[in-house]
């Protein structure tokens, strides 16, 4: 493996990314989309589905978070690539199965900024001014269309100033994104912490199944995923292998001591009028902002300023990075083949400029009317884990066919840990409902057809780097995809009523069987994933493209 300073590409226009970030910046730039609108919705959101019990849905899903976590902090280690959380399925598993899961890394990382946009957008609604731009059901009005269009292109212009511009501005928006969070959980807990609040109607009024839910649905995964920003940047790295697993497990750690102390001091915090009527009903003035709202009605007018404030930057730091990720994840999936070689082009200073642009007009697209926030984000949350899903796969492939292969971060007990994440990710899966998977499948179908015919057409022309869809080594992937969506469809799981589910599986059985099936497909996948001469040579043409070549 070539040291950093040989992989740094060429200061000149081509098909070549800068390596310019270090530890901090990687690690910030994972933090920064960790700390993005999730901290300002997601502990009403989940106090709404779970109660008080919500702590304990915010446990669980930083464990399950912790666990993918440490699986991509070994492989982002081993694989220092742009785009890597795409590549790891291409390599141990082929064509096809890469061309998959690259399609749901891009899905989910497009669709976020826009998601942080509208945040944005619905704070801002708190001043007059800004109250035409969203309708009742949250959707943009044309004014506010045009605002959040040239919110978009605000952030597509930081990222075509180039990467070091993009960790500077993203380190400084950090900062403030970490300090206020942590300036609201000390005031709320030194000023209004009523503890008789967890208990005084239930702590688990809504039982183990609005616990789960709430981890799905409410935004909790959403809020803790993003550290796979300095995955996706690994290319950018000055030193990689050192810095990319500390990034990782880092950025974790940070966001959930966060998320979970918020939770705590915004139940405790909460007049006993505002949940009079029950959790579910749960209702104070200024709610669709709810900690900003939260603190105009305790009193504290001058902190609801700062958050409201917060609320712009918090959700801008976000977009931003998610920016940048988008485009570096075309860039990987065109240097696998799966897209036209145009993703590859940078400008002077290494910017993927056709990736940008591309994502910038599909956050246009996903301004187009939806039914809420919560909604979007329960169908991003799915995206994101299927996403994430691969890596626990490839993982297992890879340290059964290339064992001695040097790893900067070897992760103990990988063998259990590996098997147990991808459980973990088909649970949570499973959790966002039926109404949510059956939307997620057909932006698949959608994925496959597109793909899939740039594919069939590359293969047609005879292009070198079209990509082989073998099917044998990725055969399990149609019937996992298949087979979540039978279960869910069978499930009780559910975000509204009258959504589909059929209600055959009842609580903990459909967990014991979402279990053995994932257990099932993991084991399958590694029996025919692919052999270590075809991994290396996967593996050898994407680093010989990185160093330069193509």
């Amino acid at each position: 493996m070539a040291s950093a300073d040989q992989l740094s590409p060429p200061a000149v226009p081509g098909h070549n990314l800068r390596r310019e970030i270090g530890l901090i910046g990687l690690m910030w730039a994972s933090v920064g989309s960790i700390i993005g609108s999730g901290w300002l919705f997601g502990a009403q959101k989940a106090v709404v589905v779970a109660g008080p019990s919500a702590v304990i849905s915010w446990a669980i899903g930083a464990v399950a978070v912790v666990l993918l976590a440490l699986v991509h902090a070994e492989l982002g280690g081993m694989f220092p690539v742009a785009g890597g959380t795409a590549r790891y399925p291409h390599y141990t598993f082929g064509g096809l199965a890469g061309m998959s899961f690259g399609w749901f890394s891009w899905l989910q990382a497009v669709t976020v900024a826009p998601i942080e946009v509208q945040a944005m957008i619905g704070y801002a609604r708190h001043w007059s001014w800004a109250d035409g731009f969203q309708k009742a059901d949250s959707t943009l009005t044309h004014s506010g269309l045009a605002v959040a269009v040239g919110l978009m292109a605000v952030f597509v212009a930081v990222n075509f100033l180039g990467v070091r511009l993009l960790a500077r501005t993203n380190s400084a928006a950090t900062w403030w994104k970490i300090a206020i969070p942590l300036f609201t959980i000390f005031v709320l807990a030194i000023t209004h912490f009523h503890g008789s609040n967890f208990t005084s109607k239930g702590f688990a009024p809504f039982g183990a199944k609005g616990v789960l839910t709430a981890i799905s649905t409410s935004g909790i995964i959403f809020a803790l995923l993003g550290f796979e920003q300095a995955i996706q940047l690994s290319g950018e790295s000055r030193n990689p292998k050192r810095d990319i697993p500390r990034a990782v497990l880092g950025s974790v750690t940070i966001g959930a001591v966060i998320y979970t102390a918020l939770q705590v001091v915004y139940i405790a915090a909460l007049p006993r009028s505002a949940f009079a009527h029950g959790w579910g009903a749960l209702d104070y003035p200024g709610i669709s902002g709810p900690f900003a709202g939260l603190a105009t009605v305790i009193g504290l007018g001058w902190l609801a300023w700062i958050l409201y404030l917060d609320a712009i930057v918090s959700p801008a730091g976000t977009a931003l990075i998610y920016t940048t990720s988008t485009s570096r994840i075309s860039y990987g999936l065109s240097r696998n083949g799966y897209t036209p070689q145009l993703f590859e082009r940078t400008d002077r200073r290494g910017v993927p400029w056709f990736g940008l642009v591309i994502s910038f007009v599909a956050g246009v697209v996903c301004f187009l009317p939806f039914p809420s926030w919560q909604q979007l984000v329960s169908f991003i949350t799915s995206a994101s884990v299927l996403m994430y899903a691969g890596a626990p796969l490839a993982y297992g492939v890879l340290r059964r066919q290339l064992p001695d292969r040097e790893r900067p971060y070897r992760l103990p007990a990988g063998q259990i840990i590996s098997p147990l994440s991808f459980v973990i990710a088909s649970l949570i899966i499973y959790w966002a409902g039926w109404d949510t998977l059956w939307r997620l499948g057909a932006a698949i179908v959608i994925g496959y057809l597109l793909l899939g015919s740039y594919a069939w057409y590359a293969r047609s022309r005879g292009q070198s780097n079209a990509p082989d869809l073998d099917w044998r080594p990725a055969q399990w992937l149609p019937v996992y995809l298949t087979g979540m969506g039978v279960i869910s469809w069978q499930g009780s799981f559910c975000n509204k009523t009258g959504c589909g589910a059929q209600g055959n599986l009842p609580l903990w059985w459909d967990i014991v069987v979402i279990a053995v099936f994932a257990l099932v497909i993991y084991y399958w996948a590694l029996a025919v994933g692919l052999r270590t001469e075809a991994i290396e040579r996967n593996i050898a043409d994407v680093e010989v493209v990185d160093e330069g070549g193509h």
